[in-house]
């Protein structure tokens, strides 16, 4: 075999069951021609996390093993409380939940109604613990971000200088895996302390050459209609030409995440398998104050990405900006909130969940072919003051591209005025729950105040890899 029983042994297959499956799958993928590199990153793929690949139908029979693996007795059985909003949510993220609620450092957790299986933590999942960080709780796309302008651009104008727009977008904007601008970007970010950690050190450079891209995966740069419902922040009622973006903190903000899961999983080895992503930082350590320090770079980095992308698209469209906001997941705040009768300060980790305290603003997103919304929080203590992030997938990326094809997507898209400028098709609007529903699942955490229908639309092109 390409690769032997004493390799994947050294990859972390277990005796019994899983190395039986593994054996077998090699010689399967042997027999089909497979690259050996790519079973390798397979086979690790399912080994980090055996649970989103239990319906594969060729890794699905490896990670069932996997999962009926005999482990460690999970901690706190009791499990800390936790509700969720909506119904019907993927049965793996409702588990997912209910696990991380019975880690030795929860406290309170909450799922939002777009909830759908993530490393550890499902997407949707929201978190308090008790003086501990969880990167892999955090997400991998650290502070991935939503921005909103309100440009000076009269609303026909969408559909007569459409062109003009569209170059705007791809003038000012990169989109790609490894996207970077030849001439680099200025922003007041550059000159913070990228010393605080080792990996922000070593990234500066590709950060820097990042600032202002997009990325892949479900990140998008949009030009829409803004529909607002009352006057905000000195913008009377009406409808407007709005610029939407949603992207985080890019390559540097993947590495961040990676190296301290890494350096956390090291310091809970005897973690069950299943918990293996959620493992923790003390805050009072190093390495905890460490990664907390790179997390809040990585906030202030991903939010100079927007300042950058809407400032020159602005500038080359040489309109003023009317109005901004903005808001983040995929971060972790120290917060107070009434757990178990009192009042304390605790660690809320959002892993694709939206802040929603009293009068906060936010932005939720449904898809290239849905509304956005622009949201104001209801502080509702359940959910710890949070809310969904967006629609939510209902379907993986693998079998959306193998169930779609682009003509019926460009004619669902060209029906409800949609121009895509590029995208893959595993992000087309089928793919996400209706965001109507999901919104409607959280009306006791948000309240609506604007609308966005989205008109020009510019993704990663079809074909790269995701890093949302």
């Amino acid at each position: 075999m390409s690769i032997t029983e004493q390799e994947l042994r050294s990859l972390g297959v277990p005796e019994g069951e899983p190395l039986q499956q593994a054996v077998a799958l090699v010689r399967a993928w042997e027999a089909a021609g497979k690259d050996p590199e790519q079973m390798r990153s397979d086979i690790k793929a399912v080994l980090a996390d055996p649970e989103p690949f239990r319906g594969d139908p060729e890794l699905g029979r490896l990670a069932r093993a996997l999962s009926a693996t005999p482990t460690i007795p999970l901690p706190n059985s009791a499990g800390a409380p936790w509700r969720q909003w909506g119904q019907k949510l993927d049965a793996e993220a409702v588990q997912q939940m209910e696990r991380a609620c019975r880690l030795p450092i929860a406290l309170a957790g909450a799922l939002m109604p777009d909830a759908h299986v993530g490393y550890g933590l499902p997407i949707g999942g929201v978190l308090a613990t008790d003086n501990a960080v969880i990167p892999f709780g955090v997400g991998v796309d650290i502070a991935c971000r939503m921005k909103l302008s309100v440009l000076d651009i009269p609303v026909h104008d969408l559909e007569r200088r459409k062109d003009r727009l569209i170059r705007a977008i791809e003038a000012e904007t990169r989109f790609g895996v490894g996207a970077t601008f030849q001439h680099r970007r200025d922003h007041p970010v550059m000159d913070e302390d990228w010393s605080v950690s080792p990996v922000t050190r070593q990234y500066k450079d590709r950060a820097w050459a990042q600032l202002g891209t997009s990325g892949s995966g479900n990140h998008f740069v949009e030009f829409g209609i803004l529909t607002l419902h009352e006057p905000l922040r000195g913008l009377p009622p009406g409808q407007y030409v709005a610029l939407l973006s949603h992207s985080g903190s890019r390559g540097t903000g993947a590495a961040v995440c990676d190296y301290y899961s890494r350096l956390a999983q090291s310091r809970h080895p005897k973690l069950p398998r299943e918990l293996k992503h959620l493992a923790w930082l003390d805050l009072d350590t190093a390495e905890g104050q460490e990664y907390w320090a790179a997390m809040e770079l990585m906030g202030k980095y991903a939010a100079a990405n927007h300042a950058c992308i809407h400032k020159h698209i602005a500038q080359n469209l040489g309109v003023p900006v009317l109005l901004e906001l903005e808001n983040h997941h995929n971060f972790a705040w120290k917060e107070r909130h009434r757990i178990g009768g009192r009042e304390r300060e605790v660690i809320v980790h959002r892993k694709g969940a939206t802040p929603a305290g009293p009068g906060v603003l936010g932005i939720i997103p449904g898809s290239m072919a849905s509304p956005a919304f622009i949201v104001r929080g209801k502080g509702n203590p359940a959910s710890l003051h949070s809310a969904a992030h967006g629609a939510g997938r209902v379907m993986s990326r693998t079998a959306a591209m193998k169930r779609f094809s682009w003509k019926e997507v460009q004619r669902y898209l060209k029906e409800r005025g949609i121009t895509l400028i590029s995208a893959g098709l595993d992000e087309v609007p089928m793919v996400y729950k209706d965001i109507h529903e999901v919104m409607a699942a959280q009306a006791d955490l948000v309240e609506i105040v604007a609308q966005f229908d989205p008109r020009l639309v510019k993704m990663a092109p079809h074909g790269e890899r995701p890093e949302d």
